[in-house]
């Protein structure tokens, strides 16, 4: 398994990590934000542009979601 697939395998296990504890805090929102970034980083540099930009979009709506749950 090479450097490039490692990446993939932990955004993709910090997704699943991050949304299944997402009721539990706020900031678990964040970290499903993050890791959606990651994933879209990963897709991007594995050649997928529909899957970066489908990670990035989704990146954002948990954005919007952390910020509509703060208040």
């Amino acid at each position: 398994m090479d450097a490039l697939s490692l990446f993939g395998l932990f955004a993709v296990t910090a997704m699943l990590v991050a949304y299944a504890l997402e009721d539990r805090s706020h900031w678990f929102i964040l970290a499903f934000a993050g890791a959606c970034a990651l994933g879209s980083v990963y897709g991007f540099l594995q050649g997928a542009w529909p899957f970066g930009l489908v990670e990035a979009i989704w990146a954002g709506v948990a954005l919007r979601r952390r910020h509509i749950r703060r208040r």
